[in-house]
């Protein structure tokens, strides 16, 4: 269930505390985007400067007070606040009313379904709050963790798009995920109780 502070968006789940991003989570970005393995499927060059940390954080700050709001990122963490992942809505459109989802979390907290759980409190914000139609996301074919964790959250593989992604030098395929605001709202109590 959303809760506001001002502009600042928290969401809370069973486990977890989802919460705008903060300049108190420049470290742990910074050392997110710096595991290899966090990385592997990652379009976006991450040079590992501490000065590409700030920028990428300024960016979902700045986006806060926007409006409209296009793009939201928000810190996974425990309910004791450890930081643990990334996740958020990127290029919302009002006129579409859809939006792409995105995550990535620490290695050590692969396997414990907190991304399933942290993706339904997204879905469950951007079609109830935001009021989207549709959120999507994208998938590299060969990340099947990524591809279990939107199959198990009742996303569709709606198709595949040829070598569009640029990653480590190399064009890979891409399956293109999407869910609808009825598929959720008509499935929701499923979807909550299956992480």
């Amino acid at each position: 269930m959303p809760r506001k502070n001002g502009k600042i968006i928290s969401l809370v789940s069973e486990r977890l505390l989802i919460r705008d991003l903060d300049q108190h989570n420049l470290d742990f970005i910074h050392a997110l985007h710096l595991i290899p393995e966090v990385q592997h499927y990652a379009t976006m060059e991450f040079p590992g400067s501490l000065t590409a940390s700030i920028g990428y954080l300024n960016n979902y700050i700045e986006q806060q007070s926007a409006t409209p709001r296009k793009e939201y990122g928000f810190c996974i963490s425990l309910a004791d606040q450890t930081p643990i992942g990334l996740i958020g809505l990127s290029n919302c459109s009002g006129k579409f009313k859809n939006a792409e989802l995105w995550f990535k979390l620490a290695p050590e907290y692969w396997g414990k379904g907190y991304t399933v759980e942290a993706a339904l409190v997204l879905l469950e914000f951007g079609f109830t709050q935001l009021s989207l139609h549709r959120i999507e996301a994208g998938v590299a074919t060969e990340n099947t963790a990524s591809i279990r964790v939107l199959e198990k959250i009742g996303m569709k593989r709606e198709g595949l798009r040829r070598k569009i992604l640029p990653i480590r030098g190399e064009w890979k395929d891409n399956y293109h995920y999407a869910l609808l605001e009825e598929e959720f709202l008509s499935n929701e109590q499923r979807f909550t109780t299956s992480t």
